[in-house]
């Protein structure tokens, strides 16, 4: 009997494997819709209603090319001339690959900066806005010294776009920091590595920070929020709350198989059972960019707990590259992540959206106040650029009465 279990078990084991790594296969780099918005190209704004604003989210930015084929660039380009001075466009952290931007003398000093300077050359020669945000790579993958790798970077974004809110938070501080871009549109941005940067970080008034205890980040946060519930708002993060992705513990078949391809793309040595030690610690425990890491885990909880009392919010961030969108208690929950890298995104689950492909989200605010989430992918030159469209509802709350002055 023993015989034929050992050799039984392993093999229905393997089929699964292998038929699980065989229907992945199928549906990557294909857009996974709930079923709800399966015919989504009928879905279009009110004829009649006006784009007010467009705004960009760029995530991951760091590994574009610069010799002028860029595919995202390019499509970057396309948006650009189509909104003009109605665009703002945020880069969502991690803008340069592999640690930011380091010190002259370096050698990653020349290439990084040729990458930055691509990516300002956009915005300075565009007329509408452009905001920078830091990532964990900008922060030297959240090592020490990261703070002054992201101040270098930061120093130069501002000294090259002379526009003091071109890089937000300022000084490496929590946020967060409010821009009206529209009447009823409002951009929230935070920083989200600092919860999890593992070096030194900013506090306090000696640090440029408005508040020396992270409590009162949350409190501000949370009034912030409150005082413009009558709004749409939009928070711009690096870190994101949702994911079907890595760093939300999503892995391949093929990372449970074949552990060693994570080293090396060709090394495909099978470790089956053994393979799946590495993907269940990322799940279960996590890496400090994880969002089973203890840090992160607590940032979003926090972050969850503020944003859920209200219904008028669109969270994007970067960070997984890949597309996606979640709607939970009548906010919405977006990572693009995918503006010069791709990785696996799992379907199904709580996603009404992902793709495995490069590109980025577009929010676009019309006159009726509907927000309406556009994803571009960068296709083939005829492919259609729109991958996905809908209208994110949301249910505001009616403008706060200015307070009287008090009676005589």
């Amino acid at each position: 009997m023993l015989p034929y279990f050992l050799i039984i078990v392993p093999t229905l084991l393997f089929a699964f494997l292998a038929f699980s790594y065989w229907q992945e296969r199928k549906y990557r780099r294909k857009p996974f819709f709930k079923l709800a918005d399966v015919g989504w190209q009928r879905n279009t704004p009110p004829k009649g209603a006006e784009l007010v604003h467009s705004v960009a989210m760029l995530g991951d930015v760091g590994a574009v090319a610069t010799d002028g084929s860029d595919p995202v660039l390019q499509l970057f380009g396309k948006w650009q001339l189509a909104v003009g001075k109605a665009g703002t466009a945020v880069f969502l952290g991690d803008n340069l690959y592999p640690i930011g931007l380091p010190p002259e003398g370096h050698r990653l000093r020349q290439p990084a900066e040729a990458r930055l300077d691509l990516l300002l050359g956009h915005i300075q020669n565009y007329p509408g806005k452009g905001i920078f945000l830091s990532g964990n790579h900008d922060w030297l993958k959240g090592s020490k010294g990261g703070y002054e790798q992201m101040l270098r970077q930061e120093r130069y974004v501002l000294a090259h776009l002379q526009d003091e809110e071109s890089y937000q938070p300022r000084n490496g501080c929590p946020g967060p920091v409010s821009l009206q871009l529209a009447e009823g549109l409002l951009l929230v941005i935070i920083n989200t590595q600092w919860f999890v940067q593992r070096g030194e970080k900013p506090l306090g008034s000696k640090q440029g920070c408005p508040y020396n205890d992270i409590e009162e980040f949350f409190i501000a946060f949370n009034n912030l929020l409150r005082r413009n519930r009558h709004q749409r708002v939009i928070v711009a993060a690096h870190h994101p709350l949702y994911s079907n992705a890595l760093h939300g513990g999503k892995f391949t078949m093929k990372q449970h198989i074949f552990p060693l391809t994570a080293a090396h793309r060709r090394i495909y040595i099978p470790l089956p059972i053994f393979g799946s030690l590495y993907p269940f610690y990322r799940k279960l425990f996590g890496a400090y960019e994880d969002m089973s890491h203890r840090k992160y885990k607590k940032m979003r909880k926090r972050l969850l707990r503020i944003m859920h009392r209200y219904s008028n919010i669109i969270y994007v961030a970067g960070h997984d590259h890949n597309l996606q969108h979640f709607e939970v208690q009548q906010n919405h929950f977006i990572v693009s992540g995918s503006g010069s890298k791709t990785a696996f995104v799992k379907k199904g689950g709580s996603a009404t959206f992902t793709l495995e492909e490069l590109g980025f989200v577009v929010l676009n605010y019309y006159s009726n106040g509907e927000v309406w989430m556009e994803v571009l992918a960068a296709a083939e030159p005829n492919e259609e650029m729109v991958v996905f469209r809908k209208k994110l509802d949301s249910v505001l709350a009616p403008a706060p009465t200015p307070e009287r002055p008090a009676q005589a």
